[in-house]
């Protein structure tokens, strides 16, 4: 059951990340979407969107179940105690912005362009106060 809340989990908040740095990407111009799908540096070749998405979602998911396992191992029953779990967990997250960057052979923000960094940071703090949502529509007791 908590592997399925995980993969749940993580599936509706990398959802929301992916989808919220795309409305970015479409309004301003900024490639922070086609950033936090790029995985260009380790293969050679065309990858479609879908794909790269689907790679996105599979790490969200390893951190959803990360969060739900870790949520029921701690007994984080409050809110306050799982945003604060899922922060701890998506913090390392916003400073892949660097190195994702460096590597990437698509064109992406600049190394230190400071509007990117910020919708970049705001899309995963988005992501964090989307990670606890789920566990709140599945039964209290499987959170004991």
């Amino acid at each position: 059951m908590r592997i399925f809340q995980g993969i749940v989990t993580g599936l509706i908040s990398g959802t929301v990340l992916g989808l919220f740095l795309k409305l970015v990407e479409t309004i301003t111009n900024l490639k922070v979407y086609t950033l936090l799908l790029n995985i260009d540096f380790i293969y050679i070749g065309y990858i479609p969107e879908i794909l790269e998405f689907i790679v996105h979602l599979a790490v969200s998911v390893m951190i959803g179940i990360i969060f739900v396992f870790l949520t029921h191992f701690l007994k984080l029953v409050k809110v306050k105690q799982q945003v604060l779990l899922s922060c701890f967990l998506t913090v390392p997250t916003v400073f892949l912005y660097f190195p994702l960057t460096i590597v990437s052979i698509k064109e992406t923000p600049e190394l230190l362009d400071f509007t990117a960094i910020l919708w970049w940071t705001l899309g995963h703090l988005l992501y964090a106060l989307i990670l606890p949502i789920p566990l709140r529509f599945f039964s209290k007791s499987t959170i004991k």
